[in-house]
Order: C-alpha cells, then structure tokens, then sequence
C-alpha cells in the first residue's frame, strides 16, 4: 500500500514505537507499507525531531543521518504547481499544511496518515486517515 506519512507520524512513531505510529513506521522498514515523503516532509521532520531528546539521545549528526534514512527508505516526490495550486484550493486551515496535501495529490498515494487536525478536517473529501484510523483498517 502506498502512504504519504505526515512528519508528526514519522517523529511520534520513533518516540513511541509500542503504540500505532511505532506500528507505522515499522511496516514502512518492514516493506509492507510503500511510503512517501516530500522535500518539506523530510525538512520538517529535521526541524522536529530534536524535540525527540528527551526520549533519545540524538545528536545534529544523528538527525541528519537519520533524515538521509528516511529520505533512502521512501519515495520522495516533489509537488509540482499545479498540486500546489490544487491544495491550496482545498482549503486547508493552515497554509502550511497545503504542501503535504499536495504531496498526497501528486505521488498518487492511497492515503495520507496524519494525525495534524487541520488536515484531517479534509476527510471527506480526500483519503487522510488518523494513525488509529490507519491501523484499524490496515492493521500495521
């Protein structure tokens, strides 16, 4: 199954790897989720997870490499305009949020696991799914 994972599913899946985003992130090394990112997925994500310190010892040099892992193990795909202008037209609550649903739009993934509220709240009109919503319907 091919996913887009929103970098607060990435981050929480590592800071708890029992509960569902742990369950994620581990069907995504295992190879039973096809996982997407985008350029400003993997940016975020370098951005948040030093907040992981007091979970795990991380270091600048460890988020980094830890980054390039992510970025090796996904398919990266970069919205062009016309995904951009589609999101934006969405009418997500947060503008910055539009990039991630135009990373939805634009790798043709089946869903977008998120736990952000402002995408959620597009639910019905496209396939965003909370991590709990995920694993209950996929069972990871």
């Amino acid at each position: 199954m091919r996913v887009v994972l929103d970098t607060n599913v990435i981050v929480a899946g590592m800071a708890y790897p029992s509960g569902p985003p742990g369950r994620i992130v581990a069907a995504w090394h295992s190879g039973a989720l096809d996982v997407v990112l985008s350029p400003l997925i993997l940016t975020e994500c370098e951005r948040v997870l030093p907040r992981l310190r007091p979970f795990m010892a991380l270091s600048a040099d460890d988020i980094r490499d830890l980054v390039e892992r992510l970025a090796f193990s996904a398919d990266i795909v970069t919205p062009d305009l016309l995904f951009l202008s589609s999101a934006a037209e969405a009418g997500v609550r947060d503008v910055l949020d539009e990039p991630v649903l135009a990373a939805l739009l634009a790798s043709g993934a089946e869903v977008l696991v998120t736990g952000d509220k402002d995408l959620l709240a597009l639910a019905d009109r496209y396939p965003i799914l909370t991590l709990a919503d995920f694993c209950a319907r996929h069972a990871p």
